[in-house]
């Protein structure tokens, strides 16, 4: 591998795990107020939205990415957009740590997309990673049967297929813009927010913890499309399953959810699969 490509890819390995650390506190932010769903996806696209945007302007690359929106730009923004819409009330139906795991079901869904859209079969390596940590989330839903989270189950399961298909969409067209679909997700949900919601509602308390959970969801949309562009779509995904096994622990220590002990076994096969997918051999780098 020349120098280039693994700065590349390193690069794209950094971003990606700084969003599945960011993105890991998301049930954190969600459960710790009572405003409603759409409340909460309300503000936070206001504040994702509103800190995003002020960063293109800072930059000066506002101009550029409104050149450069296309149409795989457009359809990433309406999947993440259908994605966010799914994940806040997941929390609220289910418990962080079931959201978080069925997330882990990601790298399945954007190594077959990808293995159909563009023909990129996953290397053994994270195929036998991705079965590993197949294994991890069986653990876990071992102890979550009979539950009665379907509904939270089923929108997190739909929130991850969305992000599956914004892994695969910009490894298709990776000089598609990061940041204006992050931002734009956010601004097409506001309508839904108020017509569906009543965001005007939330009590003044809970405002500085929704504005800061959108200034969260900001930096993590932009850095895991920006890691997206650079990575395979199943090792993106397998990576930004980091989160599974952070979630609950932030969950157990802020909310006081406690975790089933299937919940932290499965977590620990999901990290270690994650860990040795991207173990490296000693052998030497080939300058190019």
């Amino acid at each position: 591998m020349h120098r280039t490509e693994q700065t590349i890819r390193t690069t794209g390995i950094l971003l990606v795990v700084v969003s599945a650390v960011v993105f890991s506190t998301a049930g954190i932010f969600t459960k710790s107020v009572t405003t409603a769903a759409w409340g909460v996806i309300f503000w936070r696209g206001v504040a994702a939205a509103g800190f995003t945007l002020a960063y293109l302007v800072m930059r000066g690359q506002l101009r550029s990415e409104v050149r450069a929106f296309g149409w795989p730009a457009f359809w990433i923004t309406a999947m993440m957009a259908a994605g966010t819409a799914a994940f806040i009330p997941a929390f609220k139906h289910s418990s962080v740590a079931n959201v978080a795991l069925i997330y882990a079901a990601a790298p399945f869904i954007a190594a077959g997309l990808s293995w159909i859209c563009i023909k990129e079969a996953p290397g053994g390596r994270v195929m036998l990673a991705s079965g590993a940590a197949f294994g991890g989330v069986l653990v876990i839903l071992s102890g979550s049967v009979g539950g009665g989270a379907l509904k939270g189950d089923f929108l997190a399961l739909f929130m991850t297929l969305m992000m599956a298909g914004v892994m695969v969409a910009y490894r298709m067209y990776p000089e598609a813009t990061a940041a204006l679909p992050a931002a734009l997700s956010s601004v097409v949900l506001l309508p839904l927010a108020l017509t569906f919601g009543d965001p005007m509602a939330t009590p003044a308390a809970e405002m500085p913890v929704l504005i800061a959970f959108g200034l969260v969801f900001a930096v993590a949309s932009v850095t895991l499309s920006e890691g997206a562009r650079r990575l395979p779509s199943a090792e993106t995904a397998l990576l930004s399953t980091l989160e599974m096994p952070l979630a609950p622990v932030l969950a157990f220590a802020l909310l006081s959810e406690v975790p089933k002990p299937q919940v932290l076994l499965g977590g620990a096969v999901i990290f270690a699969a994650v860990i040795w997918s991207h173990r490296r051999s000693a052998a030497p780098v080939v300058q190019g």
